[in-house]
């Protein structure tokens, strides 16, 4: 297959127009027909698995999902990639990249026609996706005490050490935990001090705390009762910005799934959560591994991180494995000594001790998030 093909997957339940499709697509070699599928229930599992560039869905799709609830489940899911609904004229439909229609085919249609309207959305997609030039990723945790705000700042500092412009959000906003670590003052700005109509870029240069380590941070609010101040609508206008200014932007979340900590998970690329070698940590692991699927987020969005991965406390640390069903994608060993030794500092171990093995594993983890396959945006509702 030639690097510049476009990757294209069709879920069609009509034999006769599937087979039509087909025979435009075997006259032509810009585009590779992946697969055809039936069923919108399998769309999800298929596009992990063959990792399309643009989906073709048929609005009139029969059976358990409709052809419009599949295209509002996928783009809901987060897969971030353009899809394309065809109907007839008697069922119009109007292009709304909001929802995830990224363009309408209007059949019957030419295999100019399909060839324009693919190549078109796939091109688009990709200028968009270069223009916002980004990537946020949200460390996450379902259980408190395994390190989440700790690793947050050591990797932001990672990657901005990586020589990307790298912006990292105090997303606990009850109990500002960056605010604690990096003992910053009472009176710094916070994320309460940006507009709330339109958020400009000379509106972040007077609120971003400027960290020694090269990171810029969006502080959580200085007292508890402000946290209901933020808004989820906040959270989208503020993130649509820093993207725009940051190639790389880290948001350290609470525990609790509080509306805005969901905005924050369903905005961002990749979800990191932080585990654990104990039961309880497993357990809610599980527990969150559910409610991601209920929200539709794929699995592709979620990578794990053994956090103290030499420190198993007795446990068989296959049983982490066995339990999420699949391997963790990052390990981080613990070094006491130095981690309480820097925060304590309120400094990043990386920059500490960068020869240190947990700076060495940060950094790599740091590493293939930035080189790893893009998952663009994609919201939960």
């Amino acid at each position: 297959m030639g690097k510049d093909q476009i990757r294209l997957l069709i879920v069609e339940d009509v034999p006769q127009v599937a087979q039509y499709i087909r025979g435009l697509l075997n006259a032509q070699s810009t585009i590779k027909l992946l697969e055809v599928l039936t069923d919108g229930s399998k769309a999800a599992g298929q596009i992990s698995q063959l990792r399309p560039d643009v989906i073709v869905v048929d609005a009139l799709l029969q059976g358990r999902i409709k052809g419009l609830q599949l295209v509002d489940q996928l783009h809901g899911g987060g897969i971030g990639l353009p899809m394309i609904v065809l109907t007839v004229p008697q069922h119009p439909i109007e292009p709304d990249p909001e929802r995830g229609i990224h363009a309408v085919l209007m059949m019957p249609f030419s295999g100019f026609d399909l060839m324009n309207k693919v190549s078109g959305v796939h091109h688009s997609f990709q200028a968009s996706a270069q223009a916002a030039g980004s990537r946020v990723v949200t460390v996450f945790a379902p259980k408190g005490g395994v390190g989440k705000t700790t690793i947050a700042f050591n990797l932001a500092v990672a990657m901005a050490q990586a020589g990307r412009r790298t912006a990292l959000i105090d997303g606990s906003l009850q109990f500002g935990d960056l605010r604690s670590l990096l003992k910053v003052p009472p009176d710094a700005p916070s994320i309460l001090d940006l507009p709330t109509d339109r958020v400009q870029e000379s509106d972040l240069a007077d609120v971003m705390w400027r960290d020694p380590s090269g990171v810029d941070i969006l502080l959580a609010p200085p007292r508890i009762e402000q946290a209901e101040m933020v808004t989820v609508r906040d959270v989208d206008k503020i993130l649509s910005l820093l993207r725009r200014v940051y190639e790389v932007v880290v948001i350290d979340t609470p525990a609790a799934l509080t509306d805005t900590t969901l905005s924050f998970l369903d905005a961002c690329d990749t979800i990191v959560e932080i585990v654990t070698f104990d039961s309880t940590t497993i357990h809610n692991t599980l527990a969150m591994a559910d409610t991601f699927r209920s929200i539709g987020y794929p699995p592709s969005k979620v990578r794990y991180l053994v956090n103290r991965a030499d420190s198993s406390g007795g446990m068989d640390t296959s049983e982490l494995g066995k339990a999420i069903g699949r391997v963790p994608e990052h390990y981080v060993v613990s070094d006491g000594r130095l981690v309480i030794q820097a925060n304590n500092r309120g400094v990043p171990f990386v920059l500490a001790e960068p020869g240190a093995q947990v700076s060495l594993d940060i950094t790599r983890v740091a590493a293939e998030l930035l080189v790893g396959d893009r998952v663009p945006v994609g919201a939960r509702r």
